[in-house]
């Protein structure tokens, strides 16, 4: 029967999972994910929320029986990702990124191509740029998508770091601080995680659906 070494079994990693990517590549595994969701179009359907908040989990000593990671690695590791993340593709987008969106057909990217254009439209770049951060695939395509629209580089800079910082730490300092509370979370990490991606979406729907109620409303006098 053929047996591999153990340093195999790693390289079978599931890049959707975020227990996965820990446990294989801890630290490092998390800037190069958050690096392609952020700045990539093509890791759209990488786990950002998810990760952050399970690596927060797994800094607290004895939570979950997962790898131990600590927050002085993971802090730094998730905010390089991201700000780099994000600027990269800023420039990807203001140097052929119209092209690149003009020539995708998967209906998730173009779907959040909509939000992200609507979002800018609704709240102008600071806001939408910082709450982008919290929407998964709209994170992928609004930093290109700002590259494509002339967005200023030094403002577009300002906001992504200011949202990509707010988005990090606070992600992975909510699963940090829930992991210290609460005993043997192991058991309720997958709903946790549902719900934290649900949360982080709510405000913004609550938000959108106000700006078209608003606008319906002022179409109609």
């Amino acid at each position: 029967m053929l047996q591999f070494p153990v340093d195999a079994v790693h390289l079978a990693v599931n890049p959707l999972d975020a227990s996965s990517l820990l446990t294989a590549f801890g630290a490092l595994g998390i800037a190069a994910v958050l690096f392609a969701e952020t700045g990539l179009l093509v890791g759209f359907f990488l786990p950002g929320d998810s990760l952050l908040f399970t690596a927060g989990l797994l800094c607290v000593p004895g939570a979950t029986s997962g790898p131990q990671l600590h927050l002085w690695q993971v802090l730094p590791a998730a905010l390089v990702g991201a700000l780099a993340g994000a600027q990269v593709g800023y420039v990807i987008g203001r140097r052929g990124g119209r092209a690149l969106l003009a020539r995708t057909k998967r209906r998730s990217l173009l779907e959040g191509v909509g939000r992200a254009e609507e979002l800018l439209a609704t709240y102008g770049h600071g806001k939408a740029i910082v709450l982008a951060r919290f929407i998964p695939v709209v994170r992928t395509v609004l930093n290109p998508l700002c590259g494509v629209l002339g967005v200023p580089a030094r403002s577009f800079t300002l906001w992504q770091v200011s949202g990509g910082a707010l988005w990090t730490v606070g992600v992975v300092l909510a699963g940090y601080g829930l992991g210290s509370s609460v005993p043997s979370i192991d058991r309720y990490l997958l709903p946790i995680i549902g719900l934290v991606v649900v949360v982080s979406v709510l405000p913004l729907v609550i938000e959108l659906f106000r700006a078209r109620s608003a606008r319906r409303h002022g179409g109609d006098v």
